[in-house]
């Protein structure tokens, strides 16, 4: 299934099972811009994104970071 930056559930899903023991929150935004953008099934353009869309993305990897980790 294509995604684009609006579906930030399932990116944060994506970006914690490719990097489960890194916080996301110790990730600067622009490298997780380009780890979005290497998401195989990632289909939106680079220019279409914006802070609030990464904070989104962000906080969803966190939720999945935290209940694995419990921190």
């Amino acid at each position: 299934m294509p995604l684009t930056w609006t579906d930030a559930r399932q990116i944060g899903e994506l970006l914690f099972e490719k990097y489960d023991t890194l916080n996301p929150l110790t990730v600067r935004f622009t490298d997780m811009h380009k780890w979005v953008l290497d998401l195989e099934d990632f289909v939106g353009k680079p220019e279409e994104s914006n802070e609030k869309q990464l904070e989104a993305i962000q906080m969803a990897w966190y939720d999945e970071w935290k209940d694995e980790y419990g921190q």
